[in-house]
């Protein structure tokens, strides 16, 4: 997308939008892990916050969140995703058994850290999956960069 779709407005809005999304983001994703919602419902969010920027202020926003980083930032979260599900392993546990590893004084602190690492992975992913599929589909039309 070469050019923003905004006017004054609108870029007014989104800037004053944007904080309150992302802190709602955080919210659900950290009260995620006790009730309904978390992880996918985060991503989503922190993705919409940053495709409304891009849409109103267009390419050069300082949001340059491009596709590489996006698609580094879907990678991240498998891998802490799936990190999270291997180490019980180690410990004679099952995958994502993460309350195995006796780290934290008992395991009900240790599940609620692992609880909240796997909603960051999930978030993580469910971002840079939205951001890669926005960026394809707003490139129609402009030449591949080399």
């Amino acid at each position: 997308m070469r050019f923003p779709l905004g006017s004054p407005t609108l870029d007014a809005a989104a800037r004053l939008m944007t904080p309150f999304v992302l802190l709602f983001a955080a919210y659900v994703v950290v009260h995620g892990h006790d009730s309904p919602g978390g992880g996918f419902q985060g991503g989503v969010l922190l993705a919409a916050a940053v495709i409304l920027v891009k849409l109103v202020r267009g390419r050069p926003a300082g949001w340059e969140i491009g596709t590489r980083t996006a698609l580094g930032l879907a990678c991240a979260g498998v891998v802490l995703f799936a990190g999270i599900g291997v180490v019980p392993l180690f410990f004679g546990g099952s995958y994502l058994d993460y309350g195995v590893p006796q780290w934290l004084p008992g395991p009900t602190a240790t599940r609620v850290i692992g609880t909240l690492g796997i909603e960051i992975g999930v978030t993580l992913t469910v971002a840079g999956v939205l951001l890669v599929v926005f960026d394809a589909l707003a490139a129609w039309g402009e030449e591949e960069p080399a």
